[in-house]
């Protein structure tokens, strides 16, 4: 056997074991969900029933607990995006020795544990009598999530042709006139990509939520409470739902990306 051949095979069974390892826990969450078992497990198996998706909805907490959450990474989304946008054009037109500092510094709350920074937001705001709930929680996840969204609008600016932004204002545009007919449109898929980014990670989020929270219970942070006192599988089957939306969205995602690029070949 040759050695392209091995290292193909080879290539392959990684590939196997990647996604395995990858998807195989969301199978066995999935199977669970259908076990008639009061535990969310599939050995031993007693029975296959729909009655965990009616538990589901009738679980008004939990429900409860989603909005809450996705009223928050829709804050979250809102309020990073702008912010780590903004840095990232700051940084994109500093020259000075300090660049290097202020972009570890930008950076630096990626690196803080999240309770740290929970911890931090809720001692700083209660000095100003605001307590814990939705809008602490904003604050406190986008303190980090907007350095996430500077990083990726960094990357495509630094593939930026800068010489198109001199023309436009050699032509007469003004600065707003340049950066939304022409820096804008360039940076949109980075934007759009952060902006998915900012939701998922604060949809996720939990150890920053848990201080700030207050009594306005996330997914995550129901869950774990959950986990304390007694996990059905009625979990299993929100999880299951929100992955088969995901994937939906994400084919919606690619049946327009294709039916784009087919109109645009067409149009060529």
């Amino acid at each position: 056997m040759s050695s392209q051949r091995l290292m193909a095979l080879g290539l392959r069974f990684y590939v196997v074991v990647f996604f395995a390892y990858l998807f195989l826990p969301l199978i066995v969450m999935a199977a669970a969900t259908f076990n008639d078992s009061r535990f969310p497990t599939v050995t031993p198996w007693d029975g296959t029933t729909l009655k965990w998706f009616g538990e589901l909805a009738a679980d008004g907490a939990m429900w409860q607990a989603l909005t809450n959450s996705a009223i928050v990474a829709t804050g979250v989304l809102l309020l990073a995006v702008p912010i780590g946008i903004a840095t990232a054009l700051f940084l994109n037109t500093v020259q000075s020795r300090a660049k290097p500092f202020l972009y570890a510094l930008i950076l630096s709350p990626l690196l803080t544990p999240g309770v740290i920074i929970g911890i931090s937001t809720l001692i700083f705001w209660r000095q100003w009598g605001v307590g814990g709930g939705i809008f602490l929680t904003v604050v406190g996840q986008a303190t980090f999530i907007a350095a996430y969204v500077m990083l990726m609008v960094t990357a495509r600016l630094q593939r930026f042709d800068r010489t198109m932004e001199r023309a436009a204002l050699d032509l007469g545009a003004s600065q707003w006139q340049m950066f939304r007919r022409i820096l804008l449109p360039y940076l949109r898929p980075a934007i759009l990509s952060a902006a998915v980014i900012a939701f998922l990670q604060s949809f996720e989020n939990y150890n920053t939520s848990l201080f700030v929270v207050g009594y306005d219970t996330t997914l995550t942070v129901y869950i774990a409470s959950k986990v304390r006192t007694g996990l059905t599988p009625a979990v299993n089957a929100l999880g299951l739902i929100l992955i088969l939306v995901t994937v939906l969205l994400a084919a919606a995602y690619e049946f327009k990306r294709r039916r784009e690029a087919a109109r645009l070949v067409k149009g060529v």
